[in-house]
Parts: structure tokens; C-alpha cells; sequence
């Protein structure tokens, strides 16, 4: 059982289904109106028992989180096959787009990321099955809820799953700070397309960098070497988007 909490979070698993959804805790005295309203009204839509309790319980259950007086009990989150994320963008005649994250430990950064995946329209997300952040309830409260959009899948090998895409005819491309990285606008990712992301600092593993069709960089002018990961996979993945004409 996850205990979610922070009410896009909560919002937008009660919109999704995709949980087993148990009960809704909510701190009495919280002000009523907008999400708040919302997450009630979706309770009730999926038949999903609200418990008014005071604040100090859910504090209790939810330590050392801004929880914004909001909690959910629901099931383990409904991770999908590779195969999965690759039917959706045919089911949408879309050309594929994926993100894999090599190793990306902060789930924050995962969160981030996973964030703008959904915005994008991204048709699913490819997790290593260790070293690497799972959809935890921190990482669903850092994405706002997209993670209950997206579909993500976790494998137990990223170069393996790497060429399994490219015999799929999907380009690989790695973002890496790289001085033979071609700039990432100065190239077309109008295509199917699987964007790699490394860890903060380490980058992508060797096998993973040499697996990848090609990389490209963002350009860099200040004094700092590098760009967060959730910020650089972010800009990448929007101008990705935008070469796809950007429709929504």
C-alpha cells in the first residue's frame, strides 16, 4: 500500500484509476475550494471512502513531508511491459517517443522529468530495474501526479532494452555533456525517438553512451559545467516536440 499525498498528487491518481484506491484522508479545517473540492468529487465518483482526521494524524503517517493535508491508501503502482509504451504510439499514429533514465537516482529530478514526459505527450518511460529511483510517493508528489498518466516500465538490462528499440527502428539519442555531442538544436529529432538521460553528475554509464545512435549537448556560456539532469532532459524533450509540430 502507497501512502500519496500533496493534492495534484492525490488529484490526479483519483483521475487516473489505474490504483487500487482505498481511502482519502483529508485534515479537518483544511480550506475547502478548488483542487481540494476535486479530489472529493472524484472520491466519490470512484466510490473511494474521505475520512476527515485532524492534521496530526496524517503528520504522523506522513513524516517530515508537506503533505498539504491530504492522504490517499492505494495499491502499488501498474507498472506495463516495453511493448506497452510502443502500442500506445501506434494506437495514437504517433512516431515513438520514449524516455530512459539511465540510473537517475533523485526523486525529484525523476519527478521533474517525468513531469514533462506527460506534458510532451511522451508514450512511455524506461526505468533501469536498480541503482535508479522506482515511483515512489515522493516521486509521484514531484511530478504533480503525471506519473499516473505515463507508462513506465522497468527492465532489468537498459543496453539490451536500447537495441531491442533500435531493431524496433528507433533512434537512440543520449544527452550528454559532451564536447563531440552535436547541439541539440542543431539536429532532427523529428523522427522515433528514444531520449536517454544519465544521473546528476556521473552522466550515462559507458555501455549505455555507446549504444546510443548519437549524443547531443546543450550549449553552455556561464561558469557552471553542467546542467541539472531533470532541466537538460526537460529542454531536450520539448524541442523534441516542437520538431513533431507540437499539437495537442
Amino acid at each position: 500500500m502507497d501512502l500519496l499525498y500533496g493534492r495534484n498528487a492525490v488529484r490526479e491518481t483519483l483521475a487516473a484509476q489505474r490504483r487500487a484506491l482505498k481511502r482519502v484522508f483529508i485534515a479537518s479545517g483544511s480550506q475547502k475550494g478548488g483542487i481540494l473540492d476535486e479530489i472529493v468529487q472524484l472520491a466519490e465518483q470512484s466510490r473511494t471512502p474521505v475520512s476527515y482526521v485532524e492534521r496530526h494524524i496524517i503528520d504522523q503517517r506522513l513524516r517530515d513531508v508537506n503533505h498539504q493535508g491530504v492522504l490517499l491508501e492505494a495499491g502499488a503502482y501498474p507498472y506495463v511491459d516495453l511493448h506497452d509504451c510502443l502500442q500506445c504510439a501506434a494506437e495514437r499514429q504517433e512516431p515513438v517517443l520514449l524516455l530512459l533514465l539511465d540510473h537517475l537516482q533523485d526523486p525529484q529530478n525523476l519527478g521533474s522529468l517525468l513531469r514533462t514526459a506527460e506534458i510532451v505527450g511522451a508514450h512511455g518511460i524506461v526505468l533501469p530495474g536498480r541503482r535508479a529511483a522506482e515511483v515512489t510517493p515522493a516521486v509521484v508528489n514531484a511530478s504533480s501526479g503525471a506519473t499516473e498518466h505515463l507508462l513506465i516500465t522497468v527492465v532489468n538490462n537498459l543496453a539490451q532494452t536500447i537495441q531491442k528499440l533500435q531493431q524496433a527502428e528507433v533512434w537512440v539519442v543520449g544527452v550528454e555533456n559532451d564536447e563531440r555531442a552535436s547541439a541539440f538544436d542543431q539536429v532532427d529529432l523529428n523522427m522515433p525517438l528514444a531520449l536517454v538521460v544519465g544521473a546528476e553528475g556521473p552522466g550515462l554509464a559507458r555501455l549505455t553512451r555507446e549504444r546510443c545512435d548519437f549524443l547531443v549537448r546543450l550549449p553552455m556560456r556561464g561558469t557552471i559545467t553542467s546542467l541539472n539532469a531533470a532541466v537538460a532532459g526537460s529542454i531536450v524533450l520539448y524541442h523534441a516536440w516542437r520538431q513533431r509540430g507540437a499539437t495537442d
